[in-house]
């Protein structure tokens, strides 16, 4: 185990003037200055290993001050007590093989692992937060890889990925996506699947549901990633899909599958640097579309409304005989719909950016539309899944602006400036929302750059940055460990009223460093 020392306000917080977009700096000053958020490193709980996701998620139980935090290296929930955030220290683990996230509710710890062959059934594991005794073990379906209670601890509802393992003809060994409810106090388990929708790939596909496995059914095809829920209803990215399912948790069934739409990068407000070897920041607008693809989702409640927060971070399927992206120089392009193709295929315009293979073609194959991953944004959506808001070029202004030495960095090594600019940017991943004073924010981390941005949602069709903080070392050494926090993947809130010094914290795993990182949160 080791532990670092904290970092001083100065060197872990931003000023609120430094985080607005740089053409509405004077005039939104004196709007955004009161929702302006600080977040100061307090303490670091380090694993021991870079590079292995041996920090990932994370969850807290207020009762005994204790993180739980997924090890996938050692597959275990390593266990901290952090009664003095500043000096996390391990104090025990939980043995969950195939373990891929957790979450805490009124002492009771709930572990998603998948199984050893990652295609088959996976489980949920229950622990006592306390004593870390074990309780039970329920079945749910492939690949397991997100769980949450819901906001009364009843039920636990499980994204179940069913990520293929291959896709090779005659071979084809993809497993249903699928979303699990489980009643805590029974153990019993029900399953809302997506069978209903076989059959109708053409109908989805019209709407916008993006299905792209081959010779798969839809229920195999579509692949839950991450939940959030609120009363009876659960929202659940289906990220390679570019899609949400709500499903009902009553009767434990998909209500809809909603389509989430296309971002037009030929818009100056959407405007993305496209080029990691054009060796400068270029954000400007391309005639591109990108797809959302996203993998948390949060949600919160304004003037008794519910909105969603996603993180657009974009995901690609690259597996034994199917891989589904293409860089654009080596992609035909319809001379109509790109009468410049020569120009755009230049390493130093699109030449470089990598898009979905299948983006719409004309009757000669060649492409009519070029689509990327992800959004490189976060975005507000209302409960029936249609866009309020979205961050558009935001991310990629601010890292521009804070770190313009380390735009668009990779998270794996330093000296790596602008070369994910190809490839979903600073790919905004894990996202949650907190109240802070009255006022709901969302904390999302950014894998690649590594650091959490902070927008204040009080006017969900229009939220405003109201703070970034990095605490990665871009002088040190990602695989010696000594880059600090590096490829934040859980991002979790604590509320001020259950935090062990009155305020509210943010704790983070970040799953290249290995560390688990604690902010405070003042405003």
């Amino acid at each position: 185990m080791r532990t670092t020392t904290a970092l001083s306000l100065a060197a872990a917080s931003l000023s609120v003037l430094s985080m607005l977009p740089a053409t509405a700096a004077s005039a939104a000053s004196a709007a955004a200055k009161p929702s302006g958020l600080e977040l100061s490193l307090l303490g670091r709980y380090s694993a021991g290993a870079a590079g292995a996701g041996a920090a990932e998620i994370t969850a807290y139980d207020p009762r005994t001050r204790r993180v739980f935090v997924i090890n996938a290296e050692q597959g275990t929930v390593d266990v901290l007590d952090i009664r003095d955030p500043r000096s996390p220290r391990k104090v025990a683990t939980l043995t969950t093989p195939g373990a891929n996230s957790v979450a805490v509710h009124d002492g009771l710890v709930a572990v998603a692992q998948q199984a050893s062959g990652k295609t088959g059934p996976g489980s949920v594991a229950f622990f006592e937060a306390r004593t870390g005794r074990k309780l039970r073990q329920v079945t749910v379906g492939a690949l397991p890889d997100m769980l949450t209670f819901t906001e009364d601890g009843k039920q636990v509802v499980v994204a179940n990925e069913g990520e293929a393992a291959s896709y090779c003809a005659g071979a084809v060994d993809d497993p249903e996506g699928s979303v699990s409810v489980i009643d805590v106090r029974s153990g019993a388990v029900r399953t809302a699947g997506f069978r209903s929708w076989n059959g109708k790939a053409e109908q989805l596909r019209a709407k916008g549901v993006r299905l792209s496995g081959p010779g798969v059914s839809v229920a195999q095809d579509l692949e839950p990633e991450y939940i959030t829920t609120d009363k009876d209803t659960a929202w659940v990215t289906l990220q390679e899909n570019n899609a949400v399912a709500i499903v009902d948790l009553r009767r434990a069934t998909v209500r809809d599958i909603v389509p989430l739409g296309l971002k037009d990068h030929s818009k100056p407000a959407d405007a993305f640097d496209a080029s990691d070897k054009d060796g400068r920041i270029d954000i400007r607008t391309h005639p591109v579309k990108g797809v959302y693809m996203p993998d948390a989702v949060s949600h919160f409640r304004s003037r008794g409304r519910t909105y969603l927060v996603m993180a657009n971070e974009g995901d690609s399927r690259d597996w034994e005989c199917h891989a589904d992206e293409v860089r654009v120089k080596d992609a035909e392009l319809s001379p109509t719909a790109f009468p410049d193709a020569a120009r755009l295929k230049q390493d130093t315009e699109l030449g470089r950016l990598t898009v979905l293979a299948d983006s719409p073609k004309d009757a000669q194959g060649r492409f009519t539309e070029l689509r990327a991953f992800g959004g490189r944004s976060i975005s507000v959506r209302s409960a029936d899944g249609s866009l309020v808001w979205d961050s558009g070029s935001g991310l990629e202004q601010l890292i521009a602006r804070e770190l313009p030495g380390q735009f668009n960095s990779d998270n794996e090594e330093n000296d790596s400036f602008d070369s994910r600019s190809d490839n979903k940017g600073p790919e905004p991943e894990g996202v949650t929302v907190g109240e802070v004073r009255g006022r709901p924010y969302a904390f999302v981390g950014l894998e690649r750059v590594s650091g959490i941005a902070v927008y204040d949602l009080s006017d969900p069709g229009n939220p405003r940055q109201a703070g970034y903080v990095n605490t990665r070392d871009f002088t040190g050494d990602v695989e010696a460990g000594t880059a600090g926090d590096v490829g934040p993947e859980g991002v979790l809130f604590v509320d001020g009223k259950d935090s062990p010094t009155h305020k509210p914290l943010l704790i983070v795993g970040n799953e290249i460093s290995g560390t688990t990182a604690i902010y405070e949160i003042t405003r």
